[in-house]
């Protein structure tokens, strides 16, 4: 839910249109119906539920799903109005409520874990779950009315609220969790305002029935990966042997070029210590070389220029290689059918990063003592291993935590491969991978966001020769320190 707000049909862009971000709720906005939601009781049983929207979590390649109007009564479960004008909130130590934003049916981790916690420690975490569209103004209003949740899992931090969490140090710095210190949003003081629910990394996808054509070796480990120098030298030499159309096709996204530059030593759009934006010699340097490669023979450039879709590309089966991320291997495990692909290792040349950011953040609100105490505890709970690996197991999620061993549902062998990748590179990536995610908790803290990153205009204006590199990320800086700055 939060991360890249570019994404093309991952977490950051669930029931967005590819590229668009729903900018952050920084100002009030007149009282509104609340959007309908489906609830649960904590035996996972729906009781409600209507709308239309994007696929996420499982499928966020971005299929549309109906889900039917509902209603469903159980003995002892709370009956609400799915088109209500609001939802209690303030629980008390038995009694919490929890908003989370995801498809029904594919928020099976969330109901799983609700129910098991209902089991061992006797409070009912009642779960409402809001189409994402409406979400972020939902919880804007709902913060005016004094109506907040205990617990929510958020796209973003939202100033009209952040001084309302409850202080989470104790859970990210408990060492028995291992959670990856770079995700987790903090303010100022070191005060944890949140806990990645999962997160989401860039990466690299291939097809191996190509490279298997073209008798050209791939790396499988993290450990022992390529350069970028190494991969495209090995993707036109597969290109050139199989007569495919392109090398690579990358998504039109600030976030795969932030991971690309990255890995070839660069920081992209970075701030100083007083919040001044700029790029250092590397990125003009990566960045220029990612312009270059937009040749329509290693990568076409109606993906950048025109908005084509290079996951399309892919999937057509006459292209090498693709650069996008994690989100794309449960659509990719049941649309390629014509070759065999797989996810390999992201190059280093010379660091090993990606661009990764929280595919959800966890938060509790201090409604009242009881409440805010119960919110914690089950946090607290959540987050030991056991819990939180049968909460990724169910719902498909890459872990914020290292050390665990997620079984995922999926037939797919090369779905299967690509997720225990992912595991295995994330706690190898440098520090900077998380940069992004981190900056975009600061700003909203000091009540700025950057609704709409210029990096995919400007440098389309580069690939189409209208203006120089330099002056495209010139242009970009320039709007950083505009928008998000100081």
């Amino acid at each position: 839910m939060a991360g890249d707000p570019t994404r093309q049909g991952d977490a950051a862009g669930r029931g967005r249109a590819p590229g668009k971000r729903n900018p952050l709720q920084n100002a009030p906005v007149p009282p509104r119906l609340a959007p309908c939601f489906f609830r649960y009781d904590e035996k996972g049983l729906k009781m409600t539920s209507v709308g239309v929207r994007r696929s996420r979590r499982l499928g966020r390649g971005g299929i549309r799903r109906v889900v039917p109007l509902a209603a469903v009564a159980t003995a002892g479960a709370l009956l609400l109005s799915a088109c209500g004008s609001g939802s209690d909130s303030g629980g008390n130590a038995k009694s919490l409520t929890f908003w989370i934003s995801t498809v029904p049916g594919q928020d099976a981790g969330w109901k799983k874990m609700v129910a098991q916690y209902k089991k061992e420690a006797g409070v009912t975490v009642n779960i409402v779950n809001i189409p994402y569209d409406g979400y972020p103004t939902k919880l804007h209003n709902a913060a005016q009315a004094n109506s907040l949740p205990d617990l929510a899992a958020v796209p973003a931090l939202d100033p009209i609220w952040a001084n309302k969490l409850i202080d989470l140090s104790s859970i990210a710095n408990n060492k028995s969790n291992k959670i990856n210190a770079n995700f987790v949003a903090k303010d100022s003081s070191g005060k944890v305002l949140s806990i990645p629910s999962d997160i989401t990394a860039s990466g690299l996808f291939i097809n191996k029935s190509l490279f298997k054509k073209a008798g050209v070796s791939f790396p499988t480990s993290p450990r022992k990966t390529w350069t970028w120098t190494d991969f495209i030298k090995a993707a036109d030499k597969v290109r050139e042997k199989t007569g495919a159309k392109y090398s690579l096709t990358f998504d039109q996204s600030p976030s795969r070029l932030r991971a690309m530059v990255y890995e070839l030593g660069g920081k992209y759009v970075h701030a100083d210590s007083s919040g001044k934006f700029s790029v250092d010699a590397a990125t003009r340097k990566a960045v220029k070389r990612f312009v270059g490669m937009n040749d329509d023979k290693t990568m076409p450039k109606s993906v950048w220029t025109s908005g084509a879709d290079p996951s399309a590309m892919f999937q057509s089966g006459d292209v090498v290689a693709y650069w996008s991320g994690v989100w794309q291997v449960p659509a990719f495990a049941e649309s390629i059918k014509k070759f065999d692909w797989a996810s390999v290792p992201t190059p280093a040349e010379p660091v090993q990063a990606s661009d990764v950011n929280s595919g959800g953040m966890m938060v509790g609100f201090n409604n009242n003592d009881a409440a805010a105490t119960a919110a914690k505890k089950f946090m607290s709970w959540l987050y030991e291993p056991a819990h939180y690996q049968a909460l990724c197991e169910a719902s498909g999620f890459l872990p914020v935590e290292s050390g665990l061993n997620p079984k995922y549902p999926f037939k797919s062998e090369a779905a299967q491969a690509a997720f225990k990748l992912y595991n295995e590179s994330i706690p190898l990536y440098a520090p900077i991978s998380g940069y992004f995610n981190t900056a975009q908790t600061q700003w909203v803290l000091k009540g700025k966001s950057l609704p709409e990153d210029p990096t995919k205009t400007e440098l389309g204006k580069a690939i189409n020769g209208q203006q120089s590199v330099d002056k495209a990320l010139d242009n970009i800086v320039d709007v950083y320190n505009q928008q998000v700055g100081g």
